[in-house]
């Protein structure tokens, strides 16, 4: 079991910045990818942005040239800085983690809410 755990969210006029972290538990596993995911109110939970450990990063289009991913894989962290917000990227955010064996982890959520 991999425990990860959050931190970051908040609330944010239009336009400005946010930074979300999420460090993973230590244990006998290694991390293929980690990632962030959003579920605004009434829609599904999608993929915000992934990286893996050797450092491929996919984006969703809509937060394509604002959001940036990064990780530090000494520490199991992934970090997500999000630039340029605008009302639709109000959301509970979720930190994600795959495991080289296949297993999927995810954080409790963290609310971001971008409203003047």
């Amino acid at each position: 079991q991999v425990q990860l755990v959050e931190s970051g969210g908040g609330l944010v006029q239009p336009g400005g910045s946010l930074r979300l972290s999420c460090a993973a538990s230590r244990g006998s596993y290694s991390t293929y990818a980690m990632g962030w995911y959003r579920q605004a109110p009434g829609k599904q939970r999608e993929l915000v942005a992934r990286i893996t450990s050797g450092g491929s990063t996919i984006y969703a289009d809509s937060v394509k040239g604002r959001f940036t991913i990064s990780r530090d894989n000494a520490k199991n962290t992934v970090d997500l800085q999000m630039n340029s917000l605008k009302p639709e990227d109000t959301g509970v955010y979720y930190c994600w983690i795959l495991t080289m064996d296949g297993s999927e982890f995810w954080g409790q959520g963290t609310q971001v809410t971008v409203s003047s």
